[in-house]
């Protein structure tokens, strides 16, 4: 593969709008997808989904096809069949047969996944310390704020399936994430979303056609409104943000906005569905909250070792 060239300088404002634009939205989706769920099945909704997003950014492409170098297209497709094929399809299965609570928990581990990862793959990513403490901070407090649900869960054999699905799905975007930062920060975000998306959905859907033959689909006014959000507001505009901020970002802070997203739905429910604010919420948003300082505060490991000359 191609290294990618160093990204444009962006102001801290910018970056910090967009990191926020994008674990607040990511944080609806994990509520808004569980009530679509209700009426499509899950292989259908993030099929629909995709495609949607797809055709919605194909006529902004067409000037944009130039910008990518042989062999790109390929990667592209490669790397959105981790980013979005393959895990997308994993967690909305797995969703059906796992409590809220659950998939949260394992999901935040994707931070864990993305040290380890960027340690691999780039050989310049060291395990510090602080990178290590904001892992295991974001964690812990992400299992302190599902504490109440937790402890009343009963594992079943498909609660243990739909967890694996969640636990790996978070491994195969960690490692597509890791993969663009490194190779594919010149290809612009709303053409990568839209060939990524539109690649993606087609598996998908003839997945769904195939294992979902006999399900119950009803596109009801609710269904069809999540859906709307999952694939604009979820989907078209945070992933063309987040690929912007990929290659501005340290892996640690990028492993953060995973935690984030799950204390957003958290004080979601509390403040939305008047859920209980109970001590183990404060101290695992404290716990998250610590991790994220610590995680953004990290320098990045090639501005550690000496500064840019030109």
């Amino acid at each position: 593969m191609v290294s990618s060239s160093p990204p444009r300088p962006a102001g801290p404002l910018r970056v910090t709008l967009a990191y926020c634009f994008c674990f607040l939205t990511w944080g609806s989706t994990w509520a808004v997808a569980k009530v679509a769920l209700e009426d499509v099945p899950p292989l259908r909704l993030v099929g629909v989904r995709m495609l949607l997003a797809g055709l919605v950014l194909v006529p902004f492409i067409r000037t944009q096809e130039g910008s990518l170098q042989k062999g790109d297209w390929g990667r592209v497709m490669a790397v959105g069949a981790l980013q979005i094929g393959l895990p997308f399809g994993m967690m909305f299965v797995g969703q059906q047969w796992i409590a809220s609570s659950w998939a949260a928990l394992l999901f935040a581990t994707y931070p864990v996944w993305v040290l380890l990862v960027g340690r691999v793959l780039m050989p310049d990513q060291h395990l510090t310390p602080r990178k290590l403490l904001a892992a295991v901070l974001g964690v812990t407090g992400v299992g302190a704020l599902q504490y109440a649900q937790l402890g009343a869960l009963a594992v079943s054999g498909s609660v243990v399936v739909g967890g694996l699905l969640i636990l790996s799905a978070a491994g195969l975007l960690s490692v597509a994430n890791v993969l663009v930062k490194q190779h594919l920060g010149h290809v612009p975000p709303h053409l990568m979303v839209c060939v990524q998306t539109l690649t993606s959905s087609l598996p998908l859907l003839g997945a769904s056609f195939v294992f979902e033959a006999g399900a119950s689909v009803h596109w009801t006014p609710r269904a069809l409104g999540a859906l709307v959000w999952l694939a604009l507001g979820g989907t078209v505009v945070t992933y063309q943000l987040f690929y912007w901020l990929l290659p501005r970002l340290t892996l640690s802070a990028l492993g953060a906005m995973a935690l984030l997203d799950a204390l957003v739905a958290v004080v979601l429910g509390v403040g939305v569905l008047r859920e209980p604010l109970t001590p183990s919420v404060l101290v695992g948003g404290l716990l998250i909250l610590s991790a994220t300082v610590l995680a953004n505060r990290a320098p990045s490991e090639a501005a550690s070792r000496a500064p840019e000359t030109r």
